[in-house]
């Protein structure tokens, strides 16, 4: 069926959304003049700020906003999770998410998703149209499916993610020309397969805006030396959202998100140091590097972003907090996490979750048990090699932050107000007309037709 056609609503309408990670929606809607076509995305359609989610990690934000559900679901709740029943961690992958995402669901309707560049994909589904995964993928050879779409992509030096080592130089005029040459290469890529015009969904994401972020931001924010290299990055972006809404057919609907907001990172937290400086976590060798090396007599140990779980006895395989112990064991633990100060007299936790408000289904088993979300500023580690003090500094200025994501719908009929990443799901899914189960998801329709 050709455009025409489609004009003519003889078929269901589509969606085009475009992945904007890490972009606080304040960065964008404080500076109109400098970014038009964002501005002019809210004015014509719709645009507001969102909360992301308990944790606010882009490993954990991603499946969730494809699925719609919360980590208990997915069963993805960071870069790195824990074993059930064991001390042995991993890195979640595509295969490790085990809620239905919206692909699937646009996929099982008969019609066709594009899948390009969304972080924890890997390896790229054969059961969708075409996908390239995203961040944690090894190289396009391997992410991209099927074999004519990786073709394409490798002739035209497509690249999955920026080299973000580069970030770490005091000069980073190298680091900004990989990421303009990123960002280039995927928009030249999302280009080719949105004009192919044969999907019902496009699904792409820029990552390379939370590379920039990590290493740029505070100069932004701060009037740093950098802030012209990043506004002049923004300037592109904007650029390209503007020209991609222009392309898109009248039968799609541009719907462009982040995954979690950002803000100035002033010192990094460990978390793990801290709880060992506390007498809550200790360590069977001097010669420690992971999880599987605390002692038996540890009550508590923590996973990034700002996750702690309690040593559960029964739960945990050397566990010394017996379950009538638990309660009260959590809730001193959390007192603890509310009243910890940085250097600057601030306090490290904005809020401390526990984990019964945040998670809930089949996957709650490796839950943690507290979830920090931290003031802006407080960046929370959790390595085990130790470090000698609690807080310090990196080659990072910018961290993530639970509040001021990004959500735009090219509709005006959209209401974004006190919405968060699980409604972008149903959002999608109602602009597509694909039929769900309203109950099945955490989230709910922006959009009501």
């Amino acid at each position: 069926m050709g455009l025409f056609d489609r004009l003519r609503g003889k078929d269901h309408p589509r969606v085009a959304f475009i992945g904007i990670d890490g972009v606080p929606f304040s960065l964008l809607s404080e500076h109109p003049e400098e970014f038009p076509n964002f501005a002019a995305l809210a004015d014509d359609g719709s645009g507001g700020a969102i909360d992301s989610i308990v944790p606010p990690e882009s490993s954990a934000c991603w499946p969730a906003l494809t699925t719609g559900v919360n980590p208990g679901e997915t069963g993805v709740y960071g870069f790195q999770d824990r074993e059930v029943g064991s001390y042995d961690t991993y890195v979640p992958m595509g295969r490790d998410v085990q809620a239905t995402r919206l692909w699937d669901r646009v996929t099982d309707a008969g019609r066709k998703a594009t899948v390009m560049n969304v972080p924890v994909t890997f390896p790229p589904q054969r059961n969708v149209q075409r996908m390239v995964s995203g961040f944690l993928s090894p190289g396009v050879d391997k992410a991209a499916y099927p074999d004519e779409f990786r073709d394409h992509l490798e002739s035209m030096g497509y690249k999955i993610d920026v080299n973000a080592k580069l970030g770490h130089d005091d000069d980073k005029t190298a680091f900004m020309e990989d990421a303009h040459e990123t960002l280039d290469k995927r928009y030249e890529a999302f280009v080719h397969y949105l004009e192919k015009d044969d999907w019902d969904l496009f699904f792409g994401v820029f990552m390379t805006t939370d590379r920039v972020n990590h290493f740029l931001f505070e100069d932004y924010e701060r009037d740093g030396p950098n802030k012209d290299a990043f506004v002049e990055f923004y300037r592109k972006v904007d650029e390209y959202i503007g020209n991609i809404r222009d392309l898109l057919p009248e039968d799609v609907t541009l719907v462009v998100a982040s995954d979690h907001g950002f803000t100035s990172l002033d010192y990094e937290v460990h978390c793990n140091t801290w709880l060992e400086q506390e007498g809550w976590l200790s360590y069977d060798a001097d010669d420690h590097d992971s999880l599987s090396d605390i002692a038996s007599e540890s009550k508590a140990y923590s996973l990034i972003p700002g996750r702690f779980f309690i040593n559960l006895e029964g739960r945990e395989p050397r566990g010394s907090v017996s379950e009538d112990e638990y309660e009260e064991v959590r809730a001193e633990l959390k007192a603890k996490l509310e009243a910890l100060e940085g250097p600057n007299g601030k306090k490290v936790a904005e809020r401390v979750v526990v984990k019964e408000e945040a998670f809930r289904g089949d996957h709650d088993d490796i839950a943690p048990d507290l979830v920090v979300i931290p003031n802006h500023g407080f960046d929370l580690k959790s390595g085990f090699k130790g470090h000698d003090d609690v807080f310090g500094t990196g080659p990072r200025n910018g961290m993530h932050s639970f509040d001021n994501a990004s959500l735009y719908i090219d509709d005006p009929e959209a209401e974004i107000e006190d919405a968060d990443l699980y409604d972008i799901a149903p959002t999608i899914l109602e602009l597509m007309e694909v039929d769900f189960t309203r109950t099945e998801l955490d989230g709910a329709t922006l959009v009501h037709q």
